[in-house]
């Protein structure tokens, strides 16, 4: 065999890994891809809107995936979600009288929930960042909830803010203290 023959081989070799390599790799991104699209649903869009690309969206994403995946979060017991939901009823009663008043409370008494789920509860970014992890959905009405908090304590939002920050708190509150069969499904 020719040296020549033999370059010419070992050529079409090397080339012929690198395009394995490369299909492997695009395979294995495409199907990351998928995977966050699927789990992440509209947070997988408002990552990309907000890094403006992909790549750093995924990467994103996928550290809150790893970081969510240590905690131990655990459905509730009868007990507390008997709990949480009177304390939720009350607050919503409260509402009524003290509209500003009842939105704070609300506020805490998510962080009390995600607290007992197992959620670090430490700032509010970090927090909807976790949450968005198993609520990909509801996440954004937390967050619109609670910007509409900001806005009230800037004395920014009406009464009518302050009733649809309510309501996308109860949607979060909601699944947090779902039955376990549905904890997750969202």
């Amino acid at each position: 065999m020719s040296t020549t023959t033999l370059a010419i081989i070992v050529v079409l070799a090397i080339i012929a890994v690198l395009a394995i390599a490369a299909a492997a790799f695009f395979f294995w991104q495409t199907r990351r891809t998928k995977h966050l699209q699927s789990r992440f649903g509209p947070e997988y869009q408002r990552a990309i809107a907000e890094t403006g690309n992909r790549r750093a969206a995924e990467a994103q994403l996928h550290e809150r995936e790893t970081r969510v995946e240590k905690f131990d979060i655990r459905p509730l017991a009868p007990e507390e979600r008997a709990r949480f939901v009177a304390s939720w009823r009350k607050v919503q009663a409260d509402f009524v009288d003290n509209p500003a008043e009842a939105i704070s409370r609300a506020d805490e008494l998510l962080g009390a929930v995600m607290s007992a789920r197992g959620y670090p509860v430490t700032d509010f970014e970090q927090r909807s960042a976790d949450l968005s992890v198993d609520y990909p959905t509801v996440v954004q009405n937390y967050r619109a909830g609670h910007d509409i908090a900001l806005k009230r304590r800037r004395g920014e939002a009406d009464t009518e803010a302050l009733r649809q920050a309510m309501i996308h708190y109860r949607a979060l509150f909601d699944e947090l203290t779902a039955e376990p069969a549905r904890a997750k499904a969202s």
